[in-house]
């Protein structure tokens, strides 16, 4: 017969204990940089807010790079289990058969190699938040034993036949279907609906396009404080020109860029890593039943796809319009005539062309 044993008597109390975190919850985004102004993250927004209150298992949906580990130490943050420990498991990261003992802990002698008891995450997140990312990972077995820790809040370590409780909040993520992977016999339906209490999804980048300034004006005061360089300031249609692009790597993907601009000092470094042909959306969008005349959807993708290719010539050119305007074929003058037109002429170009004006002029003096 198995005992019993608490850890409430051996734990101090939430008023009392100290987080400790592998990133500060002080190092979270202002609130205006992780939701934005977006009408898909301000849905995001009012529902964590409603919830955050209730200790219940929440499940964080969306891509990969979309921040939902930021989302859920903003709940942590906000939730009756702030002063306790956010405790994030990376459960794609751990080998499966490491992962049961890594969540639950174990005993000394519970297996080969094992010289000491290691108490394991779930005890870590007394009294806190237990964040299980990436949880369409998890084997069966890890299923099972998750599915009767969630059920009556016990659970045993590796190697020993008593049970511990603990208080903790369970913040679960994924970015596959887990209904599908319901489905298909990979993940257990009873997990998935214990787990998948209150469910949040995240929009892609993409979906929120009109975030994007805030974000990377956010990220560009950030990698200067903590590369301690100062970086050019992003212009209006850098802002543009990352506001039509794809972003298959989400916000993830959106700071590295900004990363890149910071250490390298280059506009062009931004989407360096980014492949031809997938750049930008080159289509206008149409909302509704909104009503457009097709050559006006003609002029305007065209006239969209001039510039972001103009855009590509310049980025690669290290913005020469010069030298962009050889690549293009065009000449130098309609080439300046064009970036007029799509509204381009930036400080960062202008610097350029005035010197490129001064050359070009030399050469071919007035009578």
């Amino acid at each position: 017969m198995s005992t019993f044993k608490s850890l409430t008597p051996n734990m101090p109390s939430a008023r009392q204990r100290k987080s400790t975190h592998t990133e500060p919850i002080d190092s979270l985004p202002p609130d205006e940089i992780l939701f934005g102004r977006s009408a898909a993250m301000m849905e995001v927004r009012q529902r964590a807010v409603k919830i955050c209150g209730a200790n219940v298992p929440i499940l964080l949906d969306g891509d990969g790079g979309t921040g939902k580990e930021m989302l859920a130490r903003w709940i942590h943050k906000h939730s009756p289990s702030a002063n306790g420990q956010f405790v994030k498991v990376n459960c794609a990261a751990i080998p499966g058969t490491l992962l049961e003992s890594e969540i639950f802990g174990y005993e000394k002698g519970a297996f080969t190699g094992a010289q000491m008891s290691k108490p394991g995450r779930v005890e870590s997140a007394h009294y806190g938040t237990l964040f299980l990312d990436e949880i369409a990972d998890l084997d069966l077995g890890s299923q099972s034993k998750l599915l009767q820790f969630l059920q009556d809040g016990r659970f045993s370590r590796l190697g020993d036949e008593s049970e511990r409780a603990v208080e903790t909040r369970l913040i679960c993520a994924t970015k596959s279907d887990l209904e599908h992977e319901t489905n298909s016999g990979k993940f257990r339906a009873d997990l998935y609906y214990r787990i998948n209490v209150i469910r949040l999804k995240l929009p892609r980048l993409r979906e929120r396009r009109e975030d994007i300034p805030l974000l990377a004006e956010y990220f560009l005061m950030r990698f200067q404080q903590e590369f301690n360089k100062k970086a050019e300031p992003l212009t209006e249609e850098m802002m543009r020109y990352l506001q039509n692009l794809d972003w298959p790597g989400n916000i993830r993907e959106l700071s590295n860029g900004i990363a890149r601009h910071v250490l390298i000092g280059t506009e062009a470094s931004i989407a360096e890593e980014i492949p031809q042909g997938r750049s930008s959306s080159l289509f206008p969008r149409l909302a509704g039943n909104e009503a457009v005349p097709l050559k006006n959807i003609s002029r305007e993708a065209v006239r969209a796809l001039e510039k972001n290719v103009i855009l590509e010539a310049l980025r690669a050119n290290q913005w020469n319009r010069r030298k962009a305007a050889e690549q293009l074929k065009i000449s130098y003058r309609a080439l300046i005539y064009k970036i007029r037109d799509a509204g381009l002429a930036a400080r960062r170009v202008e610097r350029v062309a005035s010197r490129q004006d001064e050359e070009i002029g030399s050469s071919h003096p007035t009578r």
